[in-house]
């Protein structure tokens, strides 16, 4: 079958271990089910997979793709949740110590045909396309279990989403927009901050520039870059929740303020089958269109991951069959 893949891990050049070809029919085990692919969507844990991190070097080749959308055998449209735990486990899959994500042990998404277990395969609401329904298991499960599982925010509140265009950025935005939250959102560039007030940020800012007052919480994807304007921006007892670290993983702490003003900080990663579920239908319900910045068949993946590597694009960036 056709399968965009690694083909070994390169830490200094991953995209030459990017191949485009075909791999072997995937075996279909009792309890799992074949996903027909129809879309698929890009995320910087592909280019980690390249890099050769979070797999080990007997796991390769190894199809890329985190998440998901398809259809199943009689033909039900399904959304994929790339969380595979222990069978066993009956809590909070993202606490399961024996969980691991498609592409790290099992072959992923960018291929013709991806198999997962039954319970990973999620109907599809009819108000999403493909391409739409393809973000959601990553960068939107994520912005979504920030912002209602972790944040403790209430509607009409004060969020302050650090780096305005990537895909969880973008759908932090969206998302906040829609459940009642005031928006503000920082960025490098104003192509950037134009763009988060088009998908409904209240106010935009310069990177690290003074905020014109405190925030109840921070959402924080770079790290060093930002950590200590995040810090300053919140008010007393505020929260910052943390998913990622893309500009470092070691910021400076000031643990006087954080004590002090009693801060929390707070780390969340991806999210459950319940929280995807209902993250399906609350875009559903209010009717938001997903920001997708890049869309490309499959076989020109290479543009695709290129465009990420550089930030060349805004939104997610998605590929289709």
């Amino acid at each position: 079958m056709f399968a965009v893949y690694a083909a070994e891990p390169n830490a200094d050049a991953p995209l030459d271990s990017l191949t485009v070809g075909e791999r072997p029919e995937p075996e279909v085990p009792e309890g799992w089910v074949a996903v027909k692919v129809t879309a698929a969507s890009l995320n910087m844990h592909d280019i980690w997979t390249l890099r050769g991190v979070g797999i080990k070097p007997d796991q390769f080749p190894m199809i890329l793709g985190c998440d998901g959308a398809g259809t199943l055998e009689d033909g039900t449209e399904v959304v994929l949740h790339s969380i595979i735990g222990d069978p066993n486990w009956s809590g909070d899959e993202t606490l399961d110590p024996k969980r691991t994500l498609l592409t790290e042990k099992h072959q992923g998404s960018f291929a013709d045909t991806v198999v997962v277990p039954a319970r990973n395969a999620i109907p599809k609401p009819a108000g999403l396309s493909s391409v739409q329904a393809a973000v959601m298991g990553t960068a939107w499960l994520t912005a979504y279990r920030m912002l209602f599982t972790k944040s403790g925010l209430k509607p009409g509140q004060t969020m302050l989403v650090q780096g305005a265009s990537g895909g969880v950025s973008t759908a932090l935005v969206q998302l906040g927009r829609a459940a009642g939250m005031r928006v503000w959102v920082t960025g490098r560039t104003d192509e950037k901050r134009a763009l988060a007030e088009k998908l409904g940020a209240h106010a935009t800012f310069p990177s690290g520039e003074r905020l014109p007052g405190k925030v109840d919480a921070v959402f924080e994807t770079v790290g060093e870059a930002t950590w200590s304007h995040s810090m300053r921006a919140l008010r007393p007892g505020g929260a910052i929740i943390v998913s990622g670290s893309t500009s470092g993983p070691n910021p400076g702490a000031d643990l006087q303020r954080l004590f002090f003003l009693q801060l929390r900080v707070e780390g969340s990663t991806m999210g459950t089958r319940q929280e995807l579920a209902d993250l399906l239908t609350f875009v559903d319900n209010a009717g938001i269109s997903p920001e997708v910045g890049l869309e490309l068949p499959m076989d020109k993946a290479e543009e695709g991951f290129r465009a990420m590597l550089n930030g060349d694009t805004a939104g997610k960036i998605v590929f289709t069959r």
